[in-house]
């Protein structure tokens, strides 16, 4: 529902739209719980010097300070200060951080979810947004993580995403290993210099790329050439390690790279087919990823950007010299639930939670209207009770406002009977015992295409 925002890029939906983002946070919960994810929730604020400590995006971040300081308290905050506050822009971070703080309290490797809002400092456009929903799962490993994670999680998010009312999606997966000792093998020493420049390949294009790489990591041709070349490989099977192997390089990173990407490729083929497919072009622009990376589109709606991305991360947390490794995706929940009401591509089968009123013959009649009600919901069923006592027709009306399905009426005799206001039909119903068909009794999303 197109409609202007008072503070662009702090999406607020209507009752109907909410119910759309609520199935879709539903879902993912419980999907993430099947597998065994623990959910948490880390505050909102971080200090500078932890949000900025993998990654330079401090143009994107928001600082946090009082309107009006203390007496004898500098009137400006000094944004160059580590300690100072800013709210955060991703969850792996503060998930990191939050891992060190309570490592002796946690079970090892640790699998958690997590769901929260975040804000970051973008310029406000469809799927872009400075307040957005993230649901993020990741597994960490106290010293080490087994390789199998990385597979498994890719799995997860491909079921998650499944069960949500979207068009058909790719999981695009690279390595980070694979690409590095790539580069390597071809004599570019900076890998995660032409990471960044590969990372910009599907916003300016492959010949903006090549000159990214001849002149600001000094690359030849020929090297600019087969960098472009590596990228350009996309397969849904395993096939694509006989074409790299192809192009005549060699390196121990580059094979052990490989040999990963082969594994999660091949348990995808098998359990999540057509879902997944490795994308050598996917950097991921971050610099703590160390071997696995993903990113994530919707099938037809590419121009919305990743879905879902992430990937492992060898050394984004740590303590002394304890590491904590990890695998983890995060899903743009705002970006997906943007998309879904704007392309009309799923809608709530009704706009609020209740199923039943009911209506009052009388002002005297409020309380025991009360009593039916109170039987309704001990059985799961939501109801609400009309506020006073109009002719019916206004009371009906109402319910078709609000957009509640049945009216309840009791007369003066004390029978009861019920009216579906969308077909008219009206029958004798026991407060003790009537149910809703199982499609009215809750709120169902489904998709419209």
């Amino acid at each position: 529902m197109a409609r202007t925002a008072s503070l662009s890029g702090f999406p607020e939906w209507l009752p109907q739209e909410r119910l759309v983002e609520l199935h879709v946070l539903d879902t993912l919960r419980k999907t993430f719980e099947l597998h065994g994810f623990s959910s948490i929730e880390t505050r909102a604020v971080e200090t500078v010097g932890q949000l900025l400590r993998k990654g330079e995006i401090d143009k994107e971040v928001y600082g946090l300070s009082r309107l009006q300081d203390d007496e004898g308290e500098d009137a400006k905050s000094d944004k160059s200060d580590p300690n100072a506050l800013a709210l955060h822009f991703d969850l792996t971070v503060p998930f990191a951080r939050y891992v060190v703080e309570n490592a002796g309290y946690l079970a090892f490797p640790f699998r958690r979810y997590q769901i929260q809002k975040v804000w970051r400092g973008e310029r406000p456009q469809e799927g872009r947004a400075r307040e957005f929903t993230q649901a993020d799962i990741d597994v960490v490993g106290d010293g080490e993580l087994p390789f199998r994670y990385d597979v498994e999680i890719a799995l997860v998010i491909a079921e998650a995403l499944s069960a949500l009312p979207i068009p058909d999606f790719r999981l695009r997966i690279n390595n980070r290993k694979l690409a590095e000792g790539f580069y390597r093998g071809i004599g570019l020493s900076d890998t995660a210099g032409v990471l960044r420049s590969i990372d910009k390949l599907e916003k300016i294009g492959p010949a903006k790329v090549a000159e990214l790489l001849k002149s600001e990591l000094a690359a030849t041709d020929e090297q600019a050439g087969l960098a472009l070349e590596l990228a350009s490989i996309r397969t849904e099977d395993a096939s694509f390690v006989d074409r790299v192997r192809a192009l005549g390089v060699k390196d121990d990173l580059l094979e052990e790279g490989l040999n990963e990407l082969e594994q999660v490729i091949q348990a995808a083929v098998l359990r999540a087919p057509g879902k997944v497919i490795a994308d050598l072009s996917i950097a991921r622009g971050l610099d703590y990823y160390t071997g696995t990376v993903v990113e994530t589109v919707l099938v037809g709606h590419e121009q919305l950007g990743s879905i879902c991305s992430g990937g492992r991360y060898d050394a984004l947390a740590s303590k002394g010299n304890r590491k904590f490794p990890g695998v983890g995706l995060s899903i743009g929940v705002t970006r997906l639930v943007s998309r879904i009401l704007s392309q009309e591509l799923a809608a709530a089968s009704r706009s609020v939670p209740t199923a039943v009123l009911i209506a009052l013959n009388s002002d005297d009649s409020w309380s025991a209207a009360q009593d039916i009600a109170a039987q309704l919901r001990g059985r799961g069923v939501a109801t609400e009770v009309a506020a006073k006592a109009e002719k019916f027709g206004k009371q009906i009306k109402f319910a078709d406002r609000r957009g509640i399905p049945f009216v309840w009426f009791t007369d003066d005799d004390g029978k009861h009977q019920v009216k579906d206001i969308r077909s008219g039909v009206q029958v004798d119903a026991d407060p003790a015992s009537w149910m809703p068909a199982d499609e009215d009794l809750h709120v169902r999303v489904t998709t419209t295409g």
